[in-house]
């Protein structure tokens, strides 16, 4: 292996990992650091940064970092190397759910180049849907792209299911609202105007005043808490639940998480690529009976991984990320 091609190398795992900051994560909590040695980058999740209240298993953390790990396979294919994953690879390093080291590739297909430049532009919604309808083709291709990363997306075609999911996100988030360690977790994690910070949610990431959406209503996190924080959307426009949709695995376990994660990435980004954005509902699914009601009548016994709604929008929110040199080492 000459100089050259060593040094393209370790430039491509660090423009890998660059890419890896966009990922998705709950809160915009980012719980993740890369190691980047020679030709392999690890991917290790920051206990730091995990949600000890709702998330006490680390599945959520899990299914971020899994997100981020399909951004660094991504940039690597688009780059045209060859990313050798393997996961969880150290049973006595629990916090290492990933290595990749970077291979020589071929020149990547269109559809890597599609994904690819999504990366940076995928952004999180918190809010209504204009009424356009998402086409049946579309559905199917993202029901495709989460399938080739085994993971199952379910979209909701029943009403009752829809208002079933709706209501329990709705029970979820009131109980959560009351429960003072609730709070105090999500409250770190909401950003006021003119803040500085790169992580969390930012002031204008959210509306300022939620409204109701038809024909179903998903609760919206409070991240304002009593301050007249937000963006002003345009409601008149932006009152459509959207499709509703269920991510769910066969299995339950670290590695299934991990998977969901690049799963639900790789079907975001295709969404992205035309248009379609997303909301995330996962109130529910960090109360583990409600979880386990959700699984046992509403997903053929398959684990849920992530509520969501999506549809069309006329504006996005802004999305904020830590620097490649906070999360490297």
């Amino acid at each position: 292996m000459n100089t050259r091609t060593v040094e393209g190398i370790v430039q491509a795992a660090r423009t890998a990992v660059e890419a890896a900051l966009w990922a998705p994560s709950i809160h915009n909590t980012q719980p993740w650091s890369f190691g980047v040695s020679g030709d392999e980058i690890c991917l290790r999740a920051d206990p730091d940064r995990k949600l000890r209240v709702s998330d006490p298993t680390g599945r959520q953390m899990t299914i971020s970092c899994g997100a981020a790990l399909f951004n660094v396979r991504m940039t690597l294919q688009a780059l045209g190397y060859e990313p050798q994953v393997r996961r969880f690879p150290d049973p006595e390093r629990p916090l290492l759910l990933a290595t990749v080291r970077v291979r020589p590739g071929r020149e990547p297909a269109e559809h890597i180049r599609l994904l690819h430049a999504e990366i940076e532009r995928r952004r999180t919604h918190r809010s209504g849907f204009t009424a356009l309808p998402v086409p049946d083709r579309l559905v199917d291709a993202l029901v495709a792209e989460a399938a080739a990363e085994d993971g199952h997306l379910l979209p909701v075609g029943s009403e009752a299911t829809a208002r079933v999911l709706a209501a329990l996100t709705g029970a979820a988030q009131d109980v959560q609202s009351q429960n003072r360690l609730f709070v105090l977790e999500l409250m770190r994690w909401a950003r006021p105007p003119g803040s500085s910070r790169r992580d969390g949610v930012p002031a204008a990431g959210y509306p300022t005043d939620p409204r109701r959406t038809q024909p179903q209503h998903f609760a919206q996190r409070d991240y304002a808490r009593g301050h007249e924080w937000g963006m002003a959307p345009d409601e008149r426009v932006s009152a459509s639940t959207g499709l509703v949709a269920l991510l769910t695995t066969a299995g339950d376990g670290r590695e299934d998480w991990l998977r969901a994660g690049e799963a639900l990435q790789r079907m975001l980004l295709h969404a992205s690529a035309y248009g379609l954005s997303v909301a995330f509902h996962t109130q529910a699914l960090e109360m583990p009976e409600l979880r386990e009601f959700i699984r046992r009548h509403l997903c053929s016994e398959e684990a849920p991984q992530m509520i969501m709604r999506l549809g069309f929008v006329i504006d996005e929110s802004e999305s904020v990320r830590r620097a490649a040199s906070d999360v490297m080492d």
